[in-house]
Formats: C-alpha cells, sequence, structure tokens
C-alpha cells in the first residue's frame, strides 16, 4: 500500500531529501555557513549580513504593532502598495494599469511565477524556455504536466535569442514561452531584437510570454525593455515582479504579478484560492521602501564594483572564462574547459571555501558552468577575497 501511495505523487525534482539543488534555499546551505563557508550561491542581497535600512525597519516594526497586523489583507492587496506600484510600473517598465484590476501582491515573486504558469499548461502542452534559466521555471511546468522545450542560448552570440532558433522550437503544442529577462543565470539583458522575436512568434502563434523580471532593477550597460510594453504584448503577457533582488528585502516575502484584466481574472481566482493574502505588515513596510528608493544606490554601487572585479579575476584563470555582467549581481562562468561543473563545485567547497551553484541546475547550457552570486555580504573585499580563493583553487585544480 505505502509503495502504491509513493507512486501515485505527482513528482517534482528537488524535494527536501533531493540532491537536486535549489540556489538559494536548503539546510545543507545553512550547515556549510556554520563552518565558515562562503555561501556565493545563495541570491539574497548582502546575505547574512543586514540590508535593510533604519527607515523601512521602523516602518516594519510600526507595521507589526498595528491593530491590523494580526487580520488578513484583503485579497486585493494593500491599496496604498498596489498605486505605488502602478505609478513604478509607469515610469519604470513604460506599462500603463489600473492598479485594481491589473496588479496582484503575491507572498514572493515564485508564488506569482507559479500561478502566472498555472491557467495555461495541461498535461502535454509544451512550453519553450531560453535556456540555461532559472531552475523554478523548469520545476513549474513539470508539476503542472506540461513539457519544457529547452532553446539553449549560445556565448558567441551573447546570450541573445536567435529567431530562427525559436521558430524551429514551435509546434502545434506550445501554449507558452517563459522568459528570465534580465537572465538569471547569464545575466544578459535581452535586446530589441531578441525581444522582437519572441514578440513576433508569440503574435504569430498565438502564444503566451511570462516574463519574470526579478533581476530588473540593476541593468548597466543595456536597455532593459518590459515586453508586455512591446506592442501587442500586454494582452498576452504576464510580468512576474520582485522586491527581493533589488531592493535586498527577501525575508519580506512581497512580490507582484501584472496583467490584463482577462489573463487577472482566472490568476486571482486561483492564487486567493491558495495564499489567501500577503502578509500585512510586510505590504506595509514596502510602501516606505517605494517611497523612498534611494537606499538601493547602495547596492547598485556595490554590485556595479563587484562585476568588475569578478571579471578581472576570473578572466586572469587559465582555461576558465565569463562574460562581464549586464545585469544584478550573479557571475556565470565557463569552466568547461577544465572539468565537470559537478566535481569543481564540489572542490571550491573542500579548497577555497566557497560554495557556489552548478551549473547543470539552470538546464541546457549549464553543464560546465558555474553560477557564482556576488551580492553576498556588505564588505565588498570579503567577495574579492572569496574570489581569490576560487583563482587559486581553480589552477591548483588543473594540476591535479
Amino acid at each position: 500500500m505505502k509503495e502504491k501511495m509513493i507512486h501515485a505523487f505527482k513528482a517534482a525534482s528537488g524535494g527536501l531529501f533531493s540532491n537536486v539543488e535549489k540556489a538559494d534555499v536548503g539546510s545543507s546551505y545553512q550547515e556549510m555557513e556554520k563552518q565558515g563557508i562562503a555561501l556565493m550561491g545563495w541570491a539574497d542581497p548582502f546575505m547574512p549580513d543586514c540590508s535593510m535600512p533604519k527607515f523601512i525597519e521602523e516602518a516594519w516594526i510600526q507595521a507589526v504593532k498595528d491593530e491590523s497586523a494580526p487580520h488578513y489583507t484583503a485579497p486585493i492587496s494593500n491599496q496604498e502598495l498596489k498605486n505605488l506600484i502602478a505609478e513604478k510600473i509607469l515610469i519604470q517598465n513604460n506599462l500603463k494599469v489600473d492598479p485594481n484590476r491589473n496588479i496582484l501582491i503575491t507572498p514572493g515573486s515564485d508564488s506569482g511565477l507559479f500561478f502566472s504558469i498555472l491557467p495555461f499548461i495541461n498535461d502535454g502542452d509544451e512550453v519553450i524556455i531560453p535556456s540555461p534559466s532559472y531552475p523554478n521555471n523548469y520545476l513549474t511546468v513539470d508539476i503542472m504536466g506540461g513539457k519544457v522545450v529547452p532553446m539553449e542560448v549560445k556565448v558567441e552570440n551573447a546570450y541573445q535569442i536567435v529567431k530562427e532558433d525559436l521558430e524551429k522550437l514551435v509546434t502545434s503544442k506550445t501554449k507558452m514561452i517563459i522568459l528570465t529577462h534580465p537572465n538569471n543565470p547569464t545575466t544578459v539583458v535581452y535586446n530589441k531584437q531578441s525581444l522582437e522575436a519572441i514578440r513576433e512568434v508569440c503574435i504569430k502563434n498565438d502564444l503566451i510570454l511570462v516574463c519574470d523580471q526579478a533581476f530588473e532593477d540593476f541593468t548597466y550597460e543595456n536597455e532593459m525593455i518590459t515586453p508586455s510594453s512591446m506592442d501587442g504584448m500586454f494582452e498576452r503577457t504576464v510580468t512576474v515582479f520582485s522586491f527581493s533582488k533589488g531592493m535586498g528585502l527577501s525575508g519580506l516575502r512581497v512580490g507582484y504579478v501584472v496583467c490584463s484584466d482577462v489573463i487577472m481574472d482566472t490568476m486571482f481566482a486561483n492564487a486567493v484560492g491558495v495564499i489567501g493574502a500577503t502578509s500585512t505588515s510586510a505590504q506595509k513596510a514596502l510602501i516606505e521602501a517605494i517611497k523612498h528608493p534611494e537606499f538601493m544606490n547602495v547596492f547598485k554601487e556595490a554590485f556595479d564594483y563587484r562585476r568588475h572585479k569578478a571579471f578581472e579575476i576570473i578572466n586572469s584563470i587559465p582555461n576558465v572564462s565569463c562574460l562581464l555582467p549586464e545585469s544584478g549581481f550573479l557571475l556565470w562562468v565557463d569552466v568547461s574547459r577544465i572539468g565537470k561543473s559537478s566535481d569543481i563545485v564540489s572542490y571550491l567547497v573542500k579548497e577555497a571555501a566557497v560554495s557556489c551553484n552548478d551549473g547543470v541546475n539552470y538546464g541546457a547550457g549549464g553543464e560546465g558552468h558555474l553560477r557564482i552570486v556576488l551580492g553576498v555580504y556588505k564588505d565588498n573585499q570579503r567577495v574579492v577575497d572569496a574570489l581569490e580563493r576560487i583563482k587559486k583553487a581553480l589552477i591548483e585544480y588543473q594540476t591535479i
């Protein structure tokens, strides 16, 4: 009976007792921290150091003391917060939306991603994912019985999308494209040509686009275009946003989803039936953060410095290379010429006291790569020191 019950589960990889890695959760990471290992696989700004400015902390404390704190926010979410989000996406994303019809506040962007995909995917439906990509994109499609169709992007194209490659993957079963933009893990900011290719393919084949913009806040050389703002795309795009990466407020667990009335109507019913409402006090704390976003400059300055130092250090290692990160605080490193990425990740833990992410977890094109999070720690030097240890270890690895 027990065996039959276990086989009846709708399984997905990456469970509590699985060896499959989810980049920024897991008890194994917490054990490593106790051993003094630098956790450069945890995409949580300045972790484990404090990232919350005093004025947000005070707003959160006050919100917890408020008489509303122990009660639900209405499922439609905090009105002031939604109004501020609508103002933000008009300025930053070139999208004019009705805060009462087109915005859903969620407990983090992962839940937003899940409920963005849920209304559309049934057993056997195909979902194209430009890869490497965020592991939860693959996982969520698997949970829903869909079929992931990876489209491997190439370093020789600077990880941009080639329209002909995308078109070849579309079949009568294709329902959706999932795009992480800017990309996690490669950091690429998709250019207008790449996004125009997606737009044309979506419209021609009547596809839905789910676009995860969790890393949108820090882009450097390239223009950040929100696909939903392009002609003909708002009605067929669900955009998922996060306060975790840009504001360093991962622990508040607040994200939001923006889409058309028609999509929102179905998504809202699904989401509210499960999540009820996002934390009342956390939403109030976010109001202050959005009103005074200047504190984010501290992150951007640190991350910009670190990406240049990392580019310099990593590319000084024989047979190891990386591109200069285009966004956020990640680094995508090619170690394919010196060995298997899984072996190298284990070696770095032992010999460099650094834990980073194995590229195999990011899908097609991930083998032979490492994802290194540059956003950990407040002190830039701690990150540089860890990168120097990685350099020393990878040079030694090639002499074994």
